[in-house]
Parts: C-alpha cells; sequence; structure tokens
C-alpha cells in the first residue's frame, strides 16, 4: 500500500488470559476510510485502544508514519477517539467542549474562536456555542464530540461505535454526515461497528474480523460479492450457505442437481460451500425451476418480500418485489455469476457460526 501512515506489526494481547490478538498485522493508508467489522469480542475495540495509546500490546508495535509509537503517551499522538459513550463535560457548555484540548495545548483565543466557528459548521451546530450538552439530544451530543475531536487537526480519527446508541433515522443521517467530514477535512478515518449495512455504506475498505483474525479485506464491493469464506458471506448481509459437490469446472451440484457456475480449481466431486444471495435467487413456476420447494413463510420487508421455500428440508430464503402465496409449490432458479463456491473450513475456527 502506497502512503501508509498506520501499521500495526505483530501485535499480541491478552486480557486475563484470553488471548484477544494473535501477531496482528493492518497497514492503513494516508486519507483512507478504513472500518473494522465484526462481532463483539473479535477485537477490533482493542486495536482502536492500542494505537490511541489507550492499551499497550503484549507484543509487536505501531507504527505512524515509521515512527514506533508504541510507548508513547495518547496526548503525544497525533489520533483522536470519539467513543460510542461521548464524554462530554457535562458542566461545560459546547464551545467550552470544543475547546478543551486547544487550551490544553495553550492556543490563542482568537485561535479556538475561529476552530470552534469552524468545527460547529463541519458538524452543522451553527449556533450552538453556547448550549449546555445536556440540553442536546444524542446526535447533537454526538456531532460535539466529533467537532471535539477534528478541532485538533488528528491525521488519524478513531472512532469506536460512535453511532450505536442512536436511532435507525438518526444514525443514517450521522453516516451521511461522517461521510462528508471525512471529504471536507482530508484525515484518515479507522471506524469500528459490528453493523454490516453501516460500513458497506461508509467504507473505502472493510477490514472483516473474527476471533482477532482478519477474515477478509476489501472494498465493500469485493467484500460482499466475493466472500473469501462462509463467516465472511454469513456476517456479511443475508446468505443461504449449503453443501455442494464440485462437480467438475464450472459444474456445482446443489440437492441433487447440478447448477452451472463460474468457478474453477476446486476439484473434481469435491465438497464445498455454495453461497447464493437471497436477492439473487429468482422464484418461477414449479416445473420452470431446478429445484422445487413450498413457500414457508413471506415477510412484507417495504421494498421487497422475504420469502422462504423449504426444498428436501433446506429453507432458502429469497428477496423479491414479488409476492407469492404460503404453501404455494414454486421453482428456484439462480444465474451462474450468482453462485459463490468457497473451500469447506480447514479447522473449527473458521467455521461459520449460522445461529448467530
Amino acid at each position: 500500500m502506497s502512503d501508509v501512515i498506520l501499521q500495526m506489526e505483530n501485535i499480541s494481547k491478552s486480557f486475563d488470559g484470553k488471548e484477544i490478538l494473535n501477531n496482528f498485522n493492518l497497514e492503513i493508508g494516508r486519507n483512507e476510510f478504513v472500518t473494522l467489522l465484526g462481532p463483539s469480542g473479535c477485537g477490533k475495540s482493542t486495536i482502536l485502544r492500542i494505537i490511541g495509546g489507550f492499551v499497550n500490546p503484549d507484543t509487536g508495535r505501531v507504527l505512524f508514519e515509521g515512527k514506533d509509537i508504541t510507548n508513547m503517551p495518547p496526548e503525544k499522538r497525533n489520533v483522536n477517539t470519539v467513543f460510542q459513550k461521548y464524554s462530554l463535560f457535562p458542566h461545560m457548555n459546547v464551545a467550552e467542549n470544543i475547546a478543551f484540548g486547544l487550551k490544553l495545548k495553550k492556543k490563542s483565543q482568537s485561535y479556538i474562536k475561529d476552530k470552534i466557528a469552524y468545527a460547529l459548521k463541519l458538524v452543522n451546530l451553527d449556533g450552538y456555542e453556547t448550549r449546555d450538552t445536556l440540553s442536546l439530544s444524542g446526535g447533537q451530543q454526538q456531532r460535539v464530540a466529533i467537532a471535539r475531536a477534528i478541532v485538533n487537526e488528528p491525521e488519524v480519527l478513531l472512532l469506536d461505535e460512535p453511532l450505536g446508541a442512536l436511532d435507525l433515522k438518526l444514525r443514517h443521517e450521522m453516516q451521511r454526515e461522517l461521510i462528508k467530514i471525512k471529504k471536507e477535512v482530508g484525515i484518515t478515518f479507522l471506524y469500528v461497528t459490528h453493523d454490516q449495512e453501516e460500513a458497506l455504506m461508509m467504507s473505502d475498505r472493510i477490514i472483516v474480523m473474527n476471533k482477532g483474525i482478519i477474515q477478509q479485506a476489501g472494498d465493500s464491493k469485493s467484500i460482499y460479492d466475493e466472500p473469501q469464506n462462509a463467516f465472511v458471506a454469513d456476517f456479511i448481509g443475508e446468505s443461504n450457505i449449503i453443501d455442494g459437490i464440485m462437480v467438475k469446472d464450472l459444474l456445482v451440484n446443489i440437492q441433487g442437481v447440478d447448477f452451472e457456475c463460474v468457478d474453477t480449481g476446486f476439484g473434481n466431486n469435491k465438497p464445498v460451500d455454495v453461497v447464493i444471495r437471497p436477492e439473487d435467487l429468482e422464484i418461477v413456476k414449479a416445473d420452470e425451476g431446478l429445484l422445487q420447494g413450498k413457500v414457508v413463510s413471506i415477510i412484507f420487508k417495504g421494498a421487497y418480500y422475504e420469502i422462504k421455500v423449504n426444498v428436501d428440508g433446506y429453507e432458502w430464503m429469497i428477496q423479491s418485489v414479488n409476492p407469492a402465496n404460503i404453501n404455494e409449490t414454486v421453482g428456484l432458479t439462480v444465474l451462474p455469476d450468482n453462485i459463490q463456491i468457497m473451500h469447506k473450513p480447514a479447522s473449527a475456527d473458521e467455521e461459520v457460526v449460522r445461529d448467530e
């Protein structure tokens, strides 16, 4: 990666004897929006705290622009952190909260005033300088926390599930605001979330993690369209994941039926995992489908219907703009390009947790 601003090299960390990270490596480019995505306990927040200087790694080092900052105190690092709990000072108004770090740096009053005005305009809180932070909504408090971080001009902004406490509508609004702020201020964002939709919408690059291990890294489209293993496929959006047999190149057997696909190199008559996204399955008349099954449930989701079809004991999930009828026998088809083939997991650690 060219123009790397931040590196984690061979980082290991345990808490109370439980290993969270083991020989973890990560590079982040300048001005990237990188999201660490994974289930609770996968190590993503620990990574942020190590970079921020709040937690020391057991082994390894953190490099900032090539300089080792592993043992540097947080206040000396050119990074700022925005937490889910906004940590605003209740006895200070909005302007005083934003100015706190600048006063510690002994900046002039005129400089501080200009920075406050700039930051409030950036987060759409013009005129809120004297407001009591306790009188603000959750979204407004989050904007103040972001403004407080930005005025310190960090080269890297760390965001630890900053929108997790907001309601859905406000969270979507703040997602758009963060993208806008990122473009305007031109700094590197390292964002932590377990919300797949949030990661797909906001990120230049997504790092999908499980049990302290990077499962896949890439842009939103490649992560969604080309998952590298069953865990990623199951965690990123909805997926049908079913056992299959790779008959030969370009041909896979699913539930006793041969389907054309686009994958090669898996060998002949080899067990594989087959992944098909719900939106890629089409419901057709029973005699027109390669698979036939019975509709067992249908839920209206607004933009589409979520339909489940039982085929020989396996319930396929389909997302369709067209409804179906409960107990109706239907056919299922899928284009070869929309069938993803994956090797079976080599170990228990790679197994997808299908019930979570």
